[in-house]
C-alpha cells in the first residue's frame, strides 16, 4: 500500500470516527438524525451548506471545466453569488415556518403549504429523481480521486464501493450530525488545499498568473472568451438564472436550513459566503494551468485534469493529503444528499400510503432506505456517462421545476392551488424529458426564432411552461376549490 492510499484511508476513517462521536447523548429519532433537533449554531449551519455547495464538482468538475471550456467556467461563480442574496430574504421565511409547523423535510413544506400529501409525494419524488444524479456525482468523483491518488492501486470501480459502503455506514450511524462535524474538517483542509494549488501551479509551471493567461491565449485565442455559439452569452444568462432559481430548491439545503437556531444564522450566511466563493477561482487557476502541462485530455477525462497534474508535479504523500481532502468534499454533500432521500422516500411517500405508521417507525424505515439508494446510486454511477458538470445542470434543471409553487406560496394570498403547481411541475419535467431526449431546440418548436435562442438553457424552457400551466389550471380550478396557501 503506498503512502497516498494510507493517508486517504486515514482521512475516510477519521470522517466515520467523527460522525460516531456526533451521535453521543443523543436520542437519534428522526428530528435529530434529519434536522439536527433544530439545535446547530451559525458555523455548523454555515458549513452545512457550504458542504453541499462545495462538493466534488468544485474539486474536480470546476477544473475540468475551465480546461475543457474556457471562460463558460465562470458561470458557476456567478450563480453561487447571487443565490447568496436570494438566501437573505428566502431562507429566514422557510425557517419560521418549517419551526412553526415542525417540519423535517423539503415536501413536508409543500405538504403543508397547499395541504395536500400527494402534492407532497410528486415533490418528493422528483426530489429522489433530482438527487440521484447528484449522489453519483459525489461517488464518481470519489472513485476518480481515489483511484487517481492511489496511483492505480485501487480501480474507479473498488472506490466507488469503498465509497458507497462507508456512506451508507456513516450515514445511517450519524444523520445530519455527522455530517455537520465532518463538514468542518472538509472546509479547513479543502481552502488549504485549493488555495496551495491554485497559487502554486501557475507560479510553478508559468511564473505566475499573467503568464499562465498569456500561454492559454497564445495557444488558443479563442479560448478565454464565451463563444458565439453554444456556450455563449445566452447560455451562461439562461443558466445562471435557472441555478439562482433552483438553488434552494434541492431537499438537502431544505433540511440544513431546519438546522439552524434561529433565523440570523441566515443573513450572517448570506453576508460572509460569497467570500468563501471567491475560493473557486483557485480551482478554475488549476484547471486552466493544465491546459498545456497535460494536455489531449478530452470528453469524461477533463474532470482528472486537476489530479493528472498533481500527479505529475508532487510527491506521493502530497497526493494522499489532496485525494483525502476531495473525499471529504465526496463524503459530507453524499452523506446529505442519501439522507435526504431515505427521508423522502419514508416520510413523504411511504406514510402517506401508510398513514398508521409510526414516526418511531418511519424513522427506522427511512435508515433502512439508506442501503437502498447507495445501491441505485452505485449502479448509475458504474454505469452512466457524462461530465460531473453536465449531470449537475441535469439534476437542476429538474428541482428548478418547484421554484415557481414555492415562491408562490410565500405570498400572503396565494392564489396557485395544489393543482396547479402539481401540474406546473408535472409540465415542466415533461419539457426537460421531451427536450433532452429528443434533442429538439427551441428553433426547432419556433422556426421563426434567431438560431442564438438555441444557447437558452432547457431548464428555463421548461420553467416558462410550469408557470403557464400552473397559473391557468389553478385559475380554472380555484371557483370550485378556492384559496390555497396559508
Amino acid at each position: 500500500m503506498n503512502i497516498a492510499l494510507i493517508i486517504i484511508s486515514v482521512f475516510l476513517l477519521l470522517a466515520v470516527f467523527l460522525g460516531i462521536r456526533s451521535t453521543k447523548g443523543k436520542d437519534m429519532d428522526l428530528e435529530q438524525w434529519t434536522v439536527g433537533g433544530r439545535g446547530f449554531s451559525g458555523i455548523f449551519v454555515f458549513l452545512l451548506m457550504a458542504g453541499e455547495i462545495y462538493t466534488t464538482f468544485s474539486f474536480l468538475g470546476g477544473s475540468g471545466w475551465a480546461y475543457g471550456k474556457g471562460a463558460p467556467a465562470l458561470y458557476v461563480l456567478m450563480y453561487i453569488g447571487l443565490s447568496y442574496v436570494v438566501s437573505y430574504w428566502l431562507l429566514p421565511i422557510i425557517w419560521r415556518y418549517a419551526k412553526e409547523h415542525k417540519l423535517v423535510s423539503q415536501s413536508d413544506f409543500f405538504v403543508s403549504k397547499f395541504n395536500s400529501p400527494y402534492l407532497g409525494v410528486l415533490v418528493a419524488l422528483v426530489g429522489v429523481i433530482g438527487m440521484l444524479p447528484v449522489i453519483v456525482v459525489q461517488l464518481k468523483g470519489l472513485g476518480i480521486i481515489v483511484s487517481q491518488a492511489s496511483y492505480g492501486a485501487i480501480s474507479m470501480q473498488t472506490a466507488v464501493w469503498i465509497g458507497a459502503i462507508s456512506l451508507t455506514i456513516y450515514v445511517m450511524l450519524s444523520g445530519v450530525h455527522g455530517s455537520a462535524w465532518t463538514a468542518a474538517i472538509k472546509d479547513i483542509v479543502m481552502v488549504v488545499v485549493i488555495c496551495f494549488l491554485g497559487i502554486y501551479l501557475p507560479l510553478h509551471y508559468y511564473g505566475g498568473f499573467q503568464p499562465m493567461f498569456e500561454a492559454v491565449h497564445a495557444a488558443n485565442p479563442d479560448f478565454l472568451k464565451f463563444p458565439d455559439e453554444g456556450y455563449s452569452m445566452t447560455w451562461v444568462i439562461s443558466t445562471v438564472l435557472l441555478l439562482v432559481l433552483g438553488f434552494y430548491m434541492w431537499p438537502q439545503v431544505f433540511s440544513s436550513t431546519y438546522t439552524a437556531k434561529n433565523e440570523k444564522v441566515f443573513r450572517k450566511n448570506a453576508i460572509i459566503s460569497p467570500l468563501y466563493t471567491l475560493m473557486l477561482l483557485f480551482v478554475f487557476f488549476v484547471g486552466t494551468a493544465a491546459i498545456l502541462t497535460v494536455p489531449g485530455l478530452e470528453g469524461e477525462d477533463v474532470d482528472l485534469s486537476l489530479l493528472r497534474l498533481s500527479i505529475e508535479t508532487f510527491d506521493p504523500w502530497v497526493i494522499g493529503i489532496i485525494g483525502g481532502a476531495g473525499l471529504l468534499t465526496a463524503l459530507v454533500p453524499g452523506s446529505l444528499l442519501i439522507m435526504n432521500t431515505a427521508t423522502l422516500l419514508a416520510k413523504n411517500i411511504y406514510q402517506v400510503f401508510a398513514p398508521k405508521t409510526s414516526d418511531k417507525t418511519i424513522g427506522k424505515l427511512a435508515r433502512l432506505f439508506v442501503p437502498v439508494v447507495s445501491l441505485l446510486a452505485v449502479y448509475f454511477t458504474l454505469h452512466g456517462g457524462a461530465t460531473l458538470s453536465n449531470i449537475i445542470l441535469m439534476g437542476y434543471s429538474l428541482m428548478t421545476q418547484l421554484a415557481p409553487s414555492l415562491f408562490s406560496s410565500l405570498w400572503k394570498r396565494n392564489f396557485i392551488n395544489k393543482y396547479g403547481a402539481a401540474a406546473g411541475i408535472i409540465a415542466g419535467l415533461a419539457v426537460v424529458a421531451y427536450i433532452t431526449t429528443s434533442q429538439t431546440t427551441l428553433v426547432d418548436l419556433i422556426p421563426s426564432l434567431s438560431q442564438s435562442w438555441n444557447d437558452v438553457n432547457t431548464g428555463i424552457i421548461a420553467l416558462v411552461v410550469n408557470c403557464v400551466v400552473m397559473i391557468v389550471v389553478s385559475l380554472a380550478t380555484r371557483r370550485n376549490h378556492g384559496l390555497a396557501g396559508k
